[in-house]
């Protein structure tokens, strides 16, 4: 109840709707720990700046568009197993930054047949890696969602070619994704496809009849991420041009060596940089990463995420609409057809949600005797009585 009115509350001041505040995600190792940790720490709050339309139908065309129209045969056929929710899953788009792109692709053949071994030999020219393999299944990791669900298309056209029916399934395990193929068999019986999650949903591609050899190339998207320090003049006075080249220097380090992005248009000591990497999540973990970085050394960093350039900077400038009293790190990227954000707010603002959320008897209590020194104050004549008894829980509030 609490979570919610404070969402009510930020949604109103931010004037965009906070999804979230902190996050529920449950950590299953040390990496993601360290992620869950830091966020409900900063008390993060996922935004909608502009809402997404998600529905079955856009979900193919952006499919279409994100594997190329020329690695999609005509003769598909498109089934939606289960609805993708009209919302953004919090859970799922924190799962995509700490876990990564990485997709795992599951592989059965239906009847026998002696291929397996040449779908190994794709899979590994795609980058693919072969996790476990036997005479009709592989299970392998690839570097991407649209990645497995290309290479699998490819893998299905094959097997059509000597008659033999194959099953893919794309899943973020190796579980999951032979789970998800369990599911597509009592959906559809042994009909060649494969079964993908979007948004939430549950979707197949499935192919009745066999189809030629694809011509397209892999379609590769930039991710561009621009970063920009905030108030830099501020920052500068106040602990010098040292403690800034300090700072994106880390930064740039971080974004070349852990998320194998290329840097563009920086020049050391200035307080912005572009930066090129290979996936969305790789930038956002960047951006998510930079922001943290810099408010444990006293910088704000406002962030931008998009294909192009001016993209990426033109997320970034919308930062500068979403504070509270005063300015703080925010990250600007894209999801569907839809714009939101990550808002970092201020030590201030931290102290207050904690308040809310952690201390509900010690807010009565002090509900309680501000709501009886005004009263009394009113009817003796002494108003100031409620001013000072709202001064008095507001020193108590941030000194606690």
């Amino acid at each position: 109840m609490v979570n919610y009115l404070l969402r009510g509350l930020f949604s109103f001041f931010l004037k965009n709707k906070v999804l979230s505040i902190g996050t529920k995600y449950y950590p299953t190792n040390s990496t993601e720990r360290e992620y869950v940790e830091m966020i409900n720490y900063t008390q993060t709050m996922l935004l909608e700046i502009e809402k997404a339309n998600i529905t079955t139908n856009r979900i193919f065309e952006n499919l279409i568009n994100e594997l190329g129209p020329e690695n999609i045969p005509d003769n598909r056929r498109f089934i939606e197993l289960k609805p993708a929710e009209d919302k953004v899953d919090e859970y799922a788009l924190l799962s995509n930054i700490v876990m990564g792109s990485d997709r795992y692709l599951y592989v059965e053949l239906f009847n026998q047949g002696k291929i397996i071994q040449e779908f190994a030999n794709i899979i590994k020219k795609e980058n693919g890696t072969i996790i476990e393999q036997s005479s009709s299944e592989i299970v392998a990791k690839l570097l991407s969602k649209n990645d497995a669900i290309r290479v699998a298309i490819e893998l299905i056209r094959l097997g059509a070619d000597k008659d033999i029916s194959v099953r893919a399934s794309a899943g973020m395990t190796g579980a999951a994704a032979i789970e998800r193929s369990i599911n597509l068999n009592k959906e559809i019986g042994e009909v060649s496809g494969v079964g993908f999650t979007k948004l939430g949903g549950e979707f197949a591609i499935v192919f009745p009849s066999k189809f030629s050899k694809l011509k397209g190339e892999p379609v590769y998207y930039d991710n561009y991420l621009f970063i920009d320090v905030i108030d830099s003049t501020q920052f500068i006075a106040e602990n010098g041009r040292d403690s800034l080249v300090e700072i994106m220097n880390d930064i740039k380090a971080f974004i070349e060596k852990e998320c194998k992005g290329k840097i563009e248009g920086y020049r050391e000591g200035g307080d912005d940089l572009i930066a090129n990497l290979p996936t969305k999540d790789a930038a956002l973990r960047a951006a998510i990463d930079s922001s943290w970085h810099g408010l444990n050394n006293g910088a704000k960093i406002r962030s931008g995420i998009g294909r192009s350039r001016r993209e990426a900077g033109e997320r970034a400038q919308l930062a500068d609409s979403i504070k509270l009293w005063n300015p703080s790190s925010v990250i600007v990227f894209d999801l569907a057809d839809g714009i939101y954000g990550y808002f970092i707010p201020s030590e201030f603002t931290r102290s207050v949600i904690e308040f809310l959320s952690y201390k509900k008897s010690a807010m009565f209590l002090i509900f309680f005797l501000v709501f009886i020194a005004t009263f009394i104050g009113w009817n003796v004549g002494y108003w100031q009585f409620g001013l000072v008894a709202i001064i008095l829980a507001v020193i108590y509030a941030i000194t606690t």
